[in-house]
């Protein structure tokens, strides 16, 4: 894209950012687990772990895990099957006044009971009482692995599980398919806050329908739902289930719709009809809910895990992101929403080792992700952190913010010998530079054009912006009065609004409905040519 310009002598061109790829890394942060499988939090700064074998564990904001376990039911887990054990774990929304907690483990001997239990902390804010147990909700099990079990409170205050087909291959029972008998192959959302054990929601897609239906079912058509969760900004729900033989799946439903997606197995896996033996009684494609991610077998996954949406603080350009893997040394990936309804996805970190096993968050939403295999929660970090360079221009001579190393390009191709922080050029034409960072980070500025040499550029933005960071309400103060316009953009350059300044020297902009993230603040001039920028962070 070129801009067009016709009085500056240098700047960015309109809507083009500096095509930086979003990495992330894995930070070393508590080790010393025994087969972790699930995190969780309870509105406080620790973060509670469930070991497979029946133990949770409390990990300290500094990464030290307590010596004591939270709660111990090692006595009556079964964890002797490689998807059996403590697989899951929810705190109340109240907890903060009632002390009340959720586990899904399996229970018994051989295959087992799939159980959804309710236990209490003690006194002692560190130490829960395994006596406490009430049983809330369970189903025996057909075979001991595609067991699901994570549990999580929605937005809506109910609990949502989900539960595996019951094992076994190509859901021989028909589970999946079926809303009548068993809560197998399905998600269950339950009331726990009212009648004992639990109630039906009424608005439960099956809740009034008189039948065989189960009521207690909100969503079908899943093989082993292994991690679930909501975004906890707009509350969409995200389902990492589980493959079969060729493809893994990852599962989205806008919040509030209650109307009974079916994820489509045993029919398809992913997005690929299973065998017609496989299929009979199957209805019309049109029936079921598309993935939005697949990822095949023959590409090195076996076993997804899900995610979660990135909504912390500490690394804006990874906020809106659904962060997702494999049990399998896969790829992480990303799943960022675009223009047309589906979703945009991105390799942001190499396959690593084998045993990824949950990705959470904690309660200032920065995401975790644990591993089943050694034992260890490493924290998801943004690799590449630092601003992106900005080029400034006085006279002939270009100069990029500070780096470690510096790379210039003109007209796209890397200018010979170019590699200072500041360069000095002869020639009219698009300039960009790629400051390097240790440890291994490139970072691309912003694109600019140089139409007139020896002219100091009118790009540097002398409008007042206040409060920063922003919450509700942007003051923008001392616009020049050739600016026409503004426009606030977020960092992948689309649109979030636009109004007219009418030669006024200072407007407000009203920014309530951002997600805390970092945005850019153009002023336009009347045909639409930027003439100042700047940053603008919100954070209500």
């Amino acid at each position: 894209m070129t801009c067009k310009l016709l009085v500056l002598a240098l700047l960015p061109c309109t809507g083009v950012l500096a095509q930086n790829p979003v990495r992330i890394a894995l930070e070393p942060f508590a080790t010393g687990l025994a087969a972790p499988v699930k995190l969780a939090h309870c509105g406080d700064d620790r973060l509670f772990v469930n070991e497979q074998s029946g133990k949770i564990r409390i990990v300290s904001p500094s990464g030290t895990v307590s010596p004591t376990p939270f709660l111990n039911i090692t006595d009556r887990v079964n964890d002797s099957g490689g998807e059996q054990g403590l697989l899951g774990l929810a705190f109340d929304p109240d907890y903060a006044e009632n002390g009340e907690f959720y586990v899904f483990y399996t229970a018994g001997t051989n295959n087992g009971t799939n159980r959804i239990s309710r236990f209490h902390v003690t006194a002692d804010p560190n130490v829960a009482d395994p006596e406490s147990e009430e049983i809330i909700y369970e189903i025996v099990d057909l075979a001991s692995n595609h067991n699901g079990g994570d549990i999580t409170f929605g937005p809506d205050g109910y609990l949502y599980c989900g539960f595996g087909d019951a094992g076994s291959a190509d859901d021989p029972w028909n589970h999946a398919q079926t809303l009548t008998d068993n809560a197998f192959g399905d998600m269950i959302r339950i009331d726990v806050h009212g009648e004992a054990p639990y109630t039906i929601p009424p608005t439960n897609p099956w809740a009034d329908m008189g039948n065989d239906t189960l009521p207690e079912i909100w969503a079908s058509g899943l093989r082993n739902p292994w991690r679930i969760g909501f975004d906890a900004v707009t509350g969409d729900l995200w389902i990492g289930d589980v493959g079969q033989n060729a493809w893994e799946e990852v599962d989205f439903w806008p919040a509030g719709n209650n109307s009974g997606p079916n994820f489509g197995w045993r029919c398809r896996e992913g997005l690929v009809e299973c065998p017609s033996s496989d299929t009979e009684g199957c209805p019309d494609a049109s029936a079921f809910v598309d993935p939005v991610s697949v990822h095949s077998h023959s590409s090195g996954w076996c076993s997804v895990i899900g995610g979660r949406v990135y909504r912390g603080q500490d690394y804006p350009r990874l906020y809106g992101r659904y962060i997702y893997t494999d049990y399998c040394p896969a790829p992480y990936y990303s799943l960022t929403p675009d223009e047309f309804g589906g979703f945009t996805r991105a390799q942001i970190m190499p396959a690593g080792g084998v045993g990824a096993s949950c990705i959470a968050e904690n309660n200032l939403l920065e995401l975790f992700v644990a591993n089943v295999e050694n034992g260890t929660i490493k924290r998801i970090v943004d690799l590449c952190p630092m601003a992106a360079p900005v080029i400034s221009q006085a006279g002939d001579v270009l100069t990029s913010t500070f780096a470690d190393s510096y790379t210039w390009y003109f007209n796209g191709e890397e200018i010979p010998n170019a590699t200072t922080q500041s360069i000095t050029i002869d020639e009219v034409g698009e300039y960009y530079v790629v400051a390097g960072f240790e440890p291994s980070c490139e970072l691309q500025s912003e694109t600019v054009e140089v139409i007139q040499l020896g002219v100091v550029s009118l790009g540097t933005a002398t409008f007042q912006v206040y409060p920063s960071p922003a919450r509700d309400m942007v003051m923008l103060s001392d616009i020049p009065a050739e600016a026409s316009s503004v426009r606030i953009t977020d960092l992948t350059g689309r649109t979030m609004t636009a109004q007219s300044i009418n030669r006024k020297p200072r407007i407000t902009v009203d920014v309530s409905s951002f997600a805390n993230a970092n945005y850019l603040i153009s002023l336009l001039a009347a045909d639409g040519t930027a003439l100042q920028q700047r940053k603008l962070l919100v954070q209500h």
